[in-house]
C-alpha cells in the first residue's frame, strides 16, 4: 500500500567539518545555489534525469525547480515519476541492470543502508568538497542532518523533506469556557492538550461525550496499516519500547509495551468516528477540516491546508474546504517525540553518466536559498527541514498562526524519532502493516505481537544475525533512534 504523498496523483559533525581545498573554501563563502549554477553552466545542453515521487511532489521539479534550473544553466531536467511503493524497486533495478537511466534520486532515509550496501548510491563527499557545500549542510536541522545523511561515515544523501508527525487540535474547543467547565465537572481536571498517551486516553472519550451531539468527536486518526505502522513505531518508543534486544537481535515488539500500545490503539477506535479503522490520509484530513474531530495527528501539510494556505489552487481542488481556519493549534504528539515518518533525501545514482551535473542540481535544490522557495510551494508537499525555514520572515507571514505552525515543526525537528532503518527494512515494515490489519480485524493483541516478533526473527535469521546486528547497532546509536528517557 502507499503512503500519504500518493494522494496527489557521533561523527557527523566531524565528518561535515573535514578539510577542504582553497577553491572549496572560496566556493563555500559564496551562496551554495549560485556556486552550483556557475559550475553547472559547462554542462548546458545536457539532460539529467531525476526520480521523483509521483503526484503532488513531482510538481516541484515539473513546474518550478526543473524549469528554473534550465533557465539558469541550460540543463534540461527529465522528471521520472514513480509511486512511493515502487521507488526502491525501480532504483535497485536500474542499478543492477547497469542501464544508468537515472542520474539523481529521491531516497527515503530508511532505504539508505540497503541501497548503500548494494552499491546503488554515489558517495557525495568528493562533490561536497569540490563544490564547497559542507558549511551550508551544517545549517540543515540537526535531527535530519545527523541521522538521515550518512551511512558508514560517508554522505550519501542530503536531507530534503522535513516529514514529521504533528498533533493538530481545535483551539476553539480547548478554550471554550462551557467545554472547560463540563470537562472539569466530569473529570475533576482542567481541560488541556494531552502531552502523554495516558492523558490522551483520558481526554478524548470525554470530549466525544461532550461534543458528539454537535457532530464532533474527541479525535480521529488515519488507521490504514501503512500510516498506522509509523504511528506504532512512534508510540512504542515513546512508551519505552525497543525494537530488538541489542545483544541477541531477538525482536522485542511483543514486549509488554508493544502489547499495551496495540491494546490501547484499538480501544481508542471505540470513541472515534464510526469506520475510523478504514481511514486513510484523505478521510482523516476531511474529517478534521470539516470540524468532525477535535484532535488528529498527521504530516505538516494538514497544518497548512487547515489554514487554507494554497488550497485555492487547482491542483489542490481535492482538499476539502477548511471550516476551521484560525481555530487550529499545533503541538507535539503525546510523548513529545514525533515520528520523522518517511521523508526524502537527494542522492546521485552510482551508475549515472552525468554525476557532476546531477550533483550540482541536487546541491542547488537543497541549498538554503532554493529550498526556502521549494518548501513554501503549497502544492509540492516538501516540508521545512533547515533551521532558516523555521524562522523565515516570509514563511512566518503566510497566515496568522504560521509562527505557531513553524515552531511545532522546529520542535519536531529537534525531538523527532527516525523510522527503523536496517537491512531489508521493507520486510520488517510489511510485518507491522499485517499486524495492524489483524488488530483491526479483532485478533488478540498479544497473539498478534508474538506472531509479528517471530516473523521479524525469521527475517533477521535469513539476513544473518551478525550482519543485521551491526547495521541495527549503527542505527540505534543515532540521536533520533530512541527517546532520551
Amino acid at each position: 500500500m502507499v503512503t500519504r504523498r500518493d494522494v496527489g496523483k557521533i561523527g557527523v559533525a566531524a565528518g561535515l567539518a573535514g578539510s577542504t581545498s582553497l577553491a572549496a573554501r572560496q566556493a563555500a563563502a559564496a551562496d551554495a545555489a549560485q556556486t552550483a549554477v556557475d559550475a553547472a553552466k559547462q554542462y548546458s545542453g545536457q539532460t539529467i534525469s531525476i526520480v521523483w515521487e509521483a503526484g503532488l511532489q513531482a510538481l516541484d521539479p515539473l513546474n518550478f525547480s526543473g524549469p528554473k534550473w534550465k533557465e539558469l544553466t541550460g540543463i534540461d531536467v527529465k522528471v521520472v515519476e514513480v509511486s512511493t511503493a515502487e521507488m526502491f524497486t525501480k532504483i535497485m533495478q536500474d542499478y543492477k541492470s547497469g542501464a544508468g537511466a537515472y542520474d539523481a534520486l529521491n531516497v527515503i532515509p530508511s532505504w539508505m543502508p540497503d541501497l548503500v550496501n548494494a552499491g546503488a548510491l554515489e558517495d557525495l563527499d568528493p562533490f561536497v568538497d569540490k563544490y564547497g557545500y559542507r558549511e551550508e549542510l551544517q545549517k540543515i536541522a540537526a535531527t535530519y542532518r545527523d541521522n538521515q545523511m550518512m551511512v558508514n561515515g560517508k554522505i550519501y544523501g542530503f536531507p530534503d523533506d522535513g516529514d514529521v508527525f504533528v498533533m493538530y487540535f481545535r483551539k476553539d474547543i480547548f478554550t471554550d469556557p462551557a467545554v472547560q467547565a463540563a470537562f472539569k465537572e466530569k473529570t475533576g481536571k482542567d481541560l488541556a492538550v494531552p502531552t502523554t498517551w495516558a492523558e490522551f486516553d483520558a481526554t478524548g472519550p470525554v470530549l466525544t461525550e461532550l461534543l458528539k451531539d454537535k457532530g464532533t468527536y474527541g479525535a480521529g486518526f488515519f488507521r490504514q496499516p501503512p500510516y498506522t505502522m509509523f504511528m506504532f513505531q512512534e508510540r512504542f518508543r515513546n512508551e519505552g519500547g525497543k525494537f530488538f534486544d541489542a545483544d541477541s537481535m531477538k525482536a522485542t515488539i511483543n514486549s509488554d509495551v508493544g502489547v499495551k500500545v496495540l491494546t490501547d490503539m484499538r480501544a481508542e477506535n471505540a470513541w472515534m468516528p464510526p469506520g475510523v479503522e478504514q481511514w486513510g490520509f484523505v478521510e482523516n484530513l476531511a474529517a478534521f477540516l470539516q470540524g468532525q474531530t477535535a484532535m488528529t495527528i498527521s504530516w505538516p501539510p494538514y497544518g497548512r491546508w487547515a489554514a487554507g494556505y494554497g488550497t485555492d489552487q487547482e491542483v489542490l481542488s481535492w482538499v476539502p474546504k477548511s471550516t476551521i481556519a484560525g481555530k487550529v493549534g499545533y503541538a507535539m504528539p503525546p510523548g513529545g517525540h514525533p515520528e520523522l515518518a518517511a521523508g526524502f533525501c537527494l542522492s546521485v545514482a552510482s551508475t549515472s553518466k552525468n554525476k557532476d551535473a546531477a550533483y550540482l542540481f541536487i546541491q542547488w535544490l537543497n541549498s538554503e536559498s532554493t529550498s526556502l522557495q521549494r518548501v513554501q510551494l503549497p502544492y509540492a508537499l516538501r516540508d521545512p527541514f533547515r533551521d532558516s525555514h523555521f524562522t523565515s520572515a516570509e514563511y512566518l507571514a503566510k497566515w496568522p498562526d504560521a509562527k505557531d505552525y513553524l515552531a511545532a515543526l522546529q520542535a519536531g525537528a529537534t525531538n523527532g524519532l527516525l523510522d527503523l532503518s536496517v537491512l531489508q527494512t521493507d520486510k520488517y515494515e510489511e510485518t507491522l502493516r499485517q499486524m495492524i490489519s489483524k488488530l483491526w480485524a479483532g485478533d488478540d493483541p498479544k497473539a498478534i505481537a508474538d506472531a509479528a516478533a517471530a516473523e521479524w526473527d525469521a527475517i533477521t535469521d535469513k539476513i544473518g544475525v551478525d550482519k543485521q546486528k551491526a547495521v541495527y547497532g549503527a542505527w540505534a546509536s543515532k540521536s533520533g533512534a530512541y527517546p532520551k528517557m
